[in-house]
């Protein structure tokens, strides 16, 4: 690896995917999804910036609705946009940006709001031990899930992409950022080849690895990281920006404030926001620009209520990450994700915790030899309600069974009991 400032190294961010898996708030590229009100993307620019490392490459989809997006925000970094044509992942994702390439290069997930300390250990160790390539690692639970190093010691051999239950080469995950240096493409393109399941780039680094120094930091309390497969992940990538960035109380000038209403720890509440009396907000809490948190209500715990949220009269929400344009009514409301313009009825209950307080499974869609499949898996969550897609509608005193997703566009009749997920655009009637 090449030494030099932070500076003159790039960074590829991979944002082109259908992220499937992200379903029901896939309408957009998952990182296009608002924390605190910004784009995640915006958030690991940020990082990236933090780190000294302001010249990105950013892969896209046709729809380039990444780049629609951040240019409603200042990033203050160099950006330039490839269009990554169809989704052929990740190897595919980095040839198209190759023209761009100039020397060592950073490529890491779009979601990787954490990315600004383990970057700057992973240039440490590049430039203490020489090594042509660095990734960063993490244990796993669910090898099967990820692409799995073998190792020896801190060597890479090779990488193996989401090995079969009892044929993992170890439980250390590669985490979604990779420090390469310019001839990875040579086996990139080598790889194309040889494609199976959009795996290129983990053929190529085994491919590098047998005869390159591959090196591997594994981060654990030293640095938290975040990854971001379904759609749940996302409490976690919150709870990781509130504790980095939601450290006091900020309330704009043009909020108003009932007196009688109660606001402890750290909370944001943005412009023109209405908090009504008899209102309790306890920290940490994002209430965005324009929001109204109604009479008697309650909003607690890692609250992330992006612009135009209602939170109506008496209810209760907990730890919930609202899109923007939410409106809930009277009900209780924990652990739950709803994405942008939904309305939810008066006396609506998301149950978030099973009665033997177990683990929650959540259905998702798999694929396997060939066939699409619904299977049960675990979340690694006692605590998650409902995720929503967007524009959908609840009706009244309906209640959500823990870990039930419901799509966009979906009408959910009055007084359902949703024991299963609904597909998007359907209708549940009571």
């Amino acid at each position: 690896m090449e030494n030099g400032s932070n500076q003159e190294m790039q960074a590829i961010i991979l944002a082109a995917g259908e992220s499937s898996r992200f379903w029901p708030l896939n309408f957009r590229h998952k990182s296009l999804i608002r924390i605190m009100g910004k784009p995640l993307i915006w958030h690991t620019v940020s990082a990236l910036k933090e780190s000294g490392i302001d010249n990105i490459i950013i892969v896209q989809s046709p729809a380039c609705d990444v780049e629609k997006e951040l240019k409603l925000f200042d990033c203050s970094a160099k950006i330039d946009y490839v269009v990554q044509e169809k989704p052929l992942g990740m190897g595919n994702a980095i040839l198209c940006a190759k023209k761009l390439i100039k020397g060592s290069f950073f490529v890491l997930n779009a979601n990787r709001v954490d990315c600004g300390s383990i970057v700057k250990e992973m240039i440490s160790l590049s430039q203490k031990t020489k090594a042509k390539m660095v990734l960063a690692g993490e244990e796993t639970k669910t090898p099967w899930l990820y692409g799995i190093a073998r190792l020896e010691g801190d060597k890479v051999l090779e990488v193996v992409e989401k090995p079969a239950p009892g044929k993992e080469p170890s439980n250390i995950n590669i985490a979604g950022i990779r420090l390469c240096c310019p001839e990875i493409l040579k086996n990139l393109e080598a790889a194309a080849g040889t494609r199976r399941n959009n795996d290129e780039f983990e053929v190529a680094i085994s491919m590098f690895a047998k005869e390159n120094d591959t090196r591997i930091i594994i981060f654990g309390d030293s640095a938290k990281t975040v990854s971001m497969k379904y759609p749940w992940h996302l409490l976690a990538v919150r709870d990781y920006l509130f504790d980095k960035f939601l450290t006091k109380k900020n309330i704009a000038e043009s909020a108003r404030i009932a007196k009688n209403a109660v606001i402890e720890g750290n909370v944001f509440i943005g412009e023109n926001a209405v908090i009504y009396e008899g209102a309790a907000i306890k920290g940490p809490c994002y209430i965005g620009d324009n929001s109204i948190i109604g009479n008697n209500s309650v909003v607690r715990d890692y609250c992330n209520l992006e612009a135009g949220s209602l939170v109506g009269s008496f209810a209760e929400a907990a730890r919930v990450i609202f899109q923007p344009d939410v409106h809930i009514h009277s009900g209780y409301f924990g652990d739950s994700i709803v994405d942008a313009g939904c309305r939810i009825g008066a006396g609506t209950v998301t149950a978030n915790a099973r009665l033997d307080r177990e683990e929650i499974g959540a259905f998702v869609k798999k694929e396997e030899n060939g066939e699409k499949k619904t299977v049960m898996i675990k979340t690694g969550l006692k605590s998650l309600g409902v995720i929503i897609g967007r524009n959908s509608k609840i009706g009244i005193n309906v209640s959500l069974m823990p870990g039930r997703m419901i799509g966009k566009n979906c009408i959910v009749g009055p007084g359902s009991v949703l024991m299963e997920n609904l597909g998007d655009g359907q209708v549940r009637r009571s």
